[in-house]
């Protein structure tokens, strides 16, 4: 399919061919959900712990005689019912990462492209280069443009000057295009592509 590509001013910087494959997919919910999920468990540090049994510091001695106290039988304060004792069966430090095959997470970026473009929040950019690379002047270009959340994917490398121009301005994102993942282009309000960055998500999706 044919897809019109701009300049940074708005203006017409000819056309774009989009393969079906990638762009004129039916999205699913469920893939791509499934796909964010597996991101998200990834990013998650799993570094909560608490202090079990075996982990207070208490002194091991029997807290009182056995029999003829009158209370129930216990040998060590570290016990979960008394005050200061340990957790039973606290959360510890692990892992949440689930297995994912890369032909589903290839499927998942598809459709994300895909729900992209059906929702009209998919722009094509010739290039991401500015000649005077200031963030005043690249706000200026969004704001016109009427960008929403950008995220502006490039190709292999993301233009020096263009990311320098975009560090500081709120809510614009710039990565190159190995950087692409669903859940950040589903975050967005409307994806920016580049003409090289579009042919280096072709090359990587099929």
């Amino acid at each position: 399919m044919k897809a019109d590509a701009i300049n940074l001013d708005g203006k017409s910087a000819g056309s774009v061919d989009l393969s079906d494959e990638i762009f004129g997919l039916e999205p699913r919910a469920d893939i791509l959900h499934r796909v964010v999920r597996w991101q998200r468990a990834r990013a998650q540090q799993g570094t909560h712990a608490t202090l079990g049994r075996s982990d207070v510091s208490y002194s091991t001695k029997k807290i009182y005689r056995q029999k003829g106290t009158g209370g129930a039988r216990h040998g060590s304060k570290k016990a979960p019912i008394f005050r200061h004792g340990g957790t039973y069966k606290g959360p510890t430090p692990r892992s949440h990462d689930h297995e994912l095959t890369k032909k589903f997470r290839k499927l998942g970026l598809r459709h994300a492209l895909s729900s992209k473009l059906k929702a009209g929040e998919l722009v094509i950019i010739d290039t991401a280069d500015l000649a005077d690379a200031k963030t005043s002047i690249l706000a200026k270009s969004v704001k016109t443009l009427g960008w929403n959340k950008p995220l502006v994917i490039d190709g292999a490398e993301v233009n020096e000057g263009f990311a320098r121009a975009a560090a500081n301005i709120a809510n614009l994102d710039v990565l190159p295009s190995m950087g692409a993942n669903v859940y950040d282009i589903l975050r967005s309000g409307t994806l920016v592509l580049t003409k090289a960055g579009v042919e280096a998500l072709e090359a990587r999706l099929k």
